[in-house]
């Protein structure tokens, strides 16, 4: 495994040249620049609809199957995060630039996992599933804001010329 290049005073470097260059020519960035927000868009949706239930009552079968939605965007994008993290880092997960967002996304995967898996299963009530699915969307924002700055940070080592970001 890669170690991170740190240095004292400095913010370790995302991509070297190579990967860097991997990364412009693979098809999976594409892939991930289109899911993610489509995945911020069924999870904002989504919100509101477990939100409307949790608030009203009313209309707990599109609320469940925005969450169903959402969770199978979320394994989409896992499942091709890891094949885009294997192109440009060589590893499939928990390369060194991107191993807290993924530590993180285990996380979420998890919870959005146990909120299937609880709703298959038949052993909780419609509200405690919902507040399971907005604790999941809590740690989903969590790890969407670890991207967006992952992505500001890749963005101002592209401006800086492949330098320390």
């Amino acid at each position: 495994m890669q170690k991170p290049n740190w240095e004292i005073g400095r913010t370790p470097q995302l991509y070297t040249s190579e990967q860097k260059k991997r990364r412009d020519e693979s098809i999976w960035t594409l892939i991930q620049g289109i899911l993610a927000p489509i995945q911020f868009v069924a999870f904002a949706v989504s919100t509101v609809l477990v939100l409307w239930y949790l608030w009203t009552g009313q209309g707990y079968e599109i609320a469940t199957i925005s969450v169903l939605v959402k969770t199978a965007l979320l394994l989409t994008i896992m499942v091709t995060g890891a094949i885009w993290e294997k192109v440009v880092f060589g590893q499939y997960l928990l390369a060194p630039a991107f191993f807290w967002e993924d530590i993180v996304s285990f996380f979420v995967i998890f919870l959005h996992l146990a909120y299937v898996v609880l709703l298959l299963a038949n052993h909780h009530t419609e509200q405690s599933l919902m507040l399971l699915a907005l604790l999941a969307y809590l740690a989903y924002i969590v790890n969407a804001c670890q991207f967006l700055l992952k992505f500001r940070a890749a963005k101002t080592q592209s401006n800086m010329g492949d330098s320390y970001a």
